[in-house]
């Protein structure tokens, strides 16, 4: 067992260390990308054609949860599905409805054992590089359920990994698009739009709000490969004081054994006297 958990740990940390490269790459542009967002929601007609940027009363919310197709990771999906469960609880307190998209075999699995809870869709084996070809399902079915009227809002659950050590797990609004009003910086409600607004509706929104689900799964991959690596450290390290402990019994039980020969030999060797 001690040399099935090093190997994955020595797996996972391979993992972890191209994981950790992408996942910071295309932080900065991911938040460029909701800066843009805010601006294009607070300068887009109210009769737009995406219907994405228009906040209204939340009677049905969307939830796209990421967690991992495998185990052994630790506490990493029981957070996830935990989180998932809070937010069920407080929808079902509001008297809000709620659905769910589900990345990842184990937080399916979850969902399903919940009465009650409507999936929408579940997506498994998602590559750690996904491309546009592997995001466009998740993103077209969130908008398309948004753009509709069939959800009211949709946020996405997943780990934040902060560092090798550290990973949180957050709930991001995703739609409607953009920052809140207290997260929106100065700089971006003085910004204009060019060529026109209607033209960035078109060209630029569901391309920016694919960056954030992209980058919310390159944060949940490197989450994972991390806890992973650690939890297999752990059954590594746990191993070797078993064997330790169990060398020593070993040991111990064997010099009873030789010590109660000798003591069976010496009697002998008395009684024969």
């Amino acid at each position: 067992m001690k040399q099935v958990t090093r190997a994955m740990q020595m797996v996972a940390a391979s993992k972890l260390r191209r994981a950790q490269e992408a996942v910071v790459r295309p932080r900065e542009y991911t938040r460029l990308a909701r800066e843009i967002l805010t601006r294009l929601r607070m300068i887009a007609p109210g009769d737009s054609e995406f219907h994405l940027f228009t906040p209204r009363p939340v009677k049905t919310r969307l939830l796209i949860v990421m967690a991992s197709d495998g185990t052994l990771a630790g506490a990493y999906n029981y957070n996830v599905i935990r989180q998932m469960i809070q937010e069920l609880r407080s929808d079902r307190d509001r008297g809000t409805k709620t659905s769910l998209i589900c990345i990842g075999r184990q937080v399916a699995n979850a969902a399903s054992r919940l009465s009650g809870v409507d999936i929408k869709a579940v997506y498994q084996e998602m590559p750690d590089h996904p491309t546009a070809d592997d995001l466009r399902p998740i993103l077209n079915s969130a908008v398309a359920l948004f753009a509709d009227g069939k959800v009211d809002a949709v946020d996405v659950i997943f780990t934040h990994f902060l560092s090798a050590v550290r990973q949180e797990v957050v709930v991001q609004k995703f739609l409607p698009a953009g920052f809140d009003e207290t997260e929106l910086p100065s700089d971006v409600a003085h910004a204009e739009a060019e060529p026109s607004t209607d033209e960035l509706l078109r060209s630029a929104t569901l391309r920016l709000l694919e960056a954030q689900i992209y980058q919310a799964i390159l944060e949940a991959f490197a989450s994972e490969h991390s806890m992973r690596m650690l939890a297999m450290k752990n059954a590594s390290d746990n191993a070797s004081d078993i064997v330790d402990d169990l060398t020593l019994e070993y040991n111990n039980a064997r010099q009873a054994a030789i010590t109660q020969e000798l003591a069976e030999i010496t009697g002998g060797a008395e009684a024969m006297k």
